[in-house]
C-alpha cells in the first residue's frame, strides 16, 4: 500500500556454524525468544542450539543478558516471548513436578559458589541428594565422597564451612554439589571469577577433565578470555539483542563486527591468543 512503511528486516546472524567433531542431539533449542524488562528490550527474536557433547560458551557486552539467558534454561526466568526447550521440554510451560524431574539432569555452578553458609561442605554437597528423599544416608555418604575426590577436593575439608574455605574449594565444593546428581548438562556461570592465575588454570584442567570423562554438555558464561579459549568447543556472541555469531574460536574472531574486534583482538585477547596459538600448535606436534 502507499505510504505504507516497510518493516525493518531482524539483523541476520553473521556465523552460524554447527559444532564439529562427534556431538549428539540438540539438548538445549532456544527459538525466537525475546526478553523485555518494562520498556527495554535485552532479547529480540533470538535462536540458540547448543548440541549435546559440546562446551558452548556465552559472551556479550554488558547488559546484553547473558547471565539472564541461562536463567531461563534453568527455568528459572520465564522469556516474555519465543520458547525455550531443554531435552525437548518447553521450559516455560513445564508443570512444578516435571520440572523438578528435569533439574535432576543437570547441574549449575553459580558464580560466587552460592554454598549454604550455615551447612558444612558435606551438607552441601548432600543436600540434592536428600531432596530425593530415597536415598539411605550410607549412600550419601558415599556419592559425596566420589564427587569431592572427583573434584579434587580432600576428605579433611566435608567437615569445614564454607568460610573456613579458600575462594578456589568454594568453587571446588560448589561444582561437586552440582555434579551430585550426575547431570547431562552443567550450567557454569563464570567459573574462573575471582581466582588467581595458576589456580584458574587448574579449575579449567579440572572441567577439561569432566567434561571428557563424564560426557557432559556444558554450557558457560564467561569473560575470561583465557578460560573461553581453553574450554570452549563454539563461542555464542550476545550483541544487537541476537546471537550474532555462534561457531568455533577462530571462526568467530574472523567475524567482523564492532564488539567482537573490542571483545577479542585488544590487548587481553591478543595475549590470550598467543595461549591458544601454542595449544594449537603442540596439538599438531602431537599429531
Amino acid at each position: 500500500m502507499d505510504g505504507e512503511k516497510p518493516k525493518p528486516k531482524r539483523r541476520s546472524q553473521s556465523l552460524n556454524r554447527t559444532p564439529e567433531g562427534d556431538v549428539g542431539e540438540v539438548v538445549v533449542q532456544i527459538e525466537g525468544l525475546w526478553t523485555k524488562f518494562g520498556r527495554t528490550v535485552v532479547h529480540q527474536d533470538l535462536n540458540l542450539d547448543i548440541y549435546a557433547g559440546e562446551i558452548l560458551s556465552i559472551v556479550g557486552g554488558s547488559g546484553t543478558g547473558k547471565t539472564v539467558l541461562l536463567r531461563q534454561m534453568l527455568g528459572l526466568e520465564t522469556p516474555s516471548k519465543g520458547t525455550v526447550r531443554v531435552f525437548g521440554v518447553d521450559i516455560s510451560s513445564a508443570q512444578a513436578e516435571q520440572l523438578q524431574k528435569m533439574r535432576n539432569h543437570w547441574g549449575m555452578l553459580f558464580q560466587e559458589g552460592a554454598l549454604y553458609s550455615a551447612l558444612s561442605v558435606f551438607d552441601n554437597i548432600a543436600l540434592p541428594l536428600r531432596e530425593l528423599r530415597a536415598l539411605p544416608e550410607d549412600v550419601i555418604y558415599d556419592a559425596v565422597m566420589l564427587k569431592m575426590d572427583m573434584v579434587g577436593l580432600g576428605m579433611e575439608h566435608a567437615i569445614k564451612m564454607p568460610a573456613d574455605l579458600s575462594g578456589g574449594m568454594v568453587k571446588r565444593a560448589a561444582l561437586a554439589r552440582a555434579l551430585a546428581l550426575e547431570p547431562q548438562l552443567l550450567f557454569l556461570d563464570e567459573p574462573t571469577a575471582g581466582l588467581d592465575p595458576d589456580l584458574s588454570d587448574a579449575f579449567v584442567d579440572l572441567i577439561q577433565t569432566l567434561h571428557r570423562e563424564l560426557k557432559l554438555t556444558v554450557v558457560m558464561v564467561t569473560h575470561d578470555l583465557d578460560t573461553l579459549f581453553a574450554l570452549s568447543s563454539r563461542i555464542a556472541v550476545l550483541a544487537d539483542k541476537h546471537v550474532i555469531a555462534i561457531g568455533p574460536t577462530r571462526a568467530v574472531l574472523a567475524v567482523d563486527h564492532p564488539f567482537i574486534k573490542q571483545f577479542f583482538l585488544g590487548e587481553r585477547g591478543q595475549r590470550a591468543l598467543e595461549v591458544l596459538d601454542d595449544r594449537d600448535a603442540g596439538t599438531d606436534t602431537e599429531n
